[in-house]
């Protein structure tokens, strides 16, 4: 029986590699909105969080998420992150 091969992605933040389903998504849409994908397949450019509650004040603090979406991330974002953690 063959074993099943996890998906590894890495934090912008703490730069870790973790299995994809330990990290939320963050999509800057092709229209220029940015969303939570929880699914995991939102069409746009992505950037990983750890879903930990220090790392999402951390990318708040450091505007990473900023850096690697290409735009300004609005406050209310951080907000529904904490709430999915």
């Amino acid at each position: 029986m063959k074993v099943k091969k996890i998906p590894m992605r890495t934090c912008v933040i703490t730069r870790e590699k973790c299995p994809k389903q330990e990290l939320i998504r963050v999509v800057r849409t092709p229209d220029s909105k940015v969303i939570v994908d929880l699914t995991g397949k939102a069409n746009g450019r992505g950037a990983y969080l750890k879903k930990d509650l220090e790392t999402i004040e951390k990318a708040q603090k450091s505007k990473q998420l900023n850096h690697h979406l290409e735009i300004n991330v609005p406050d209310e974002i951080y907000e529904e992150l904490k709430q999915y953690v």
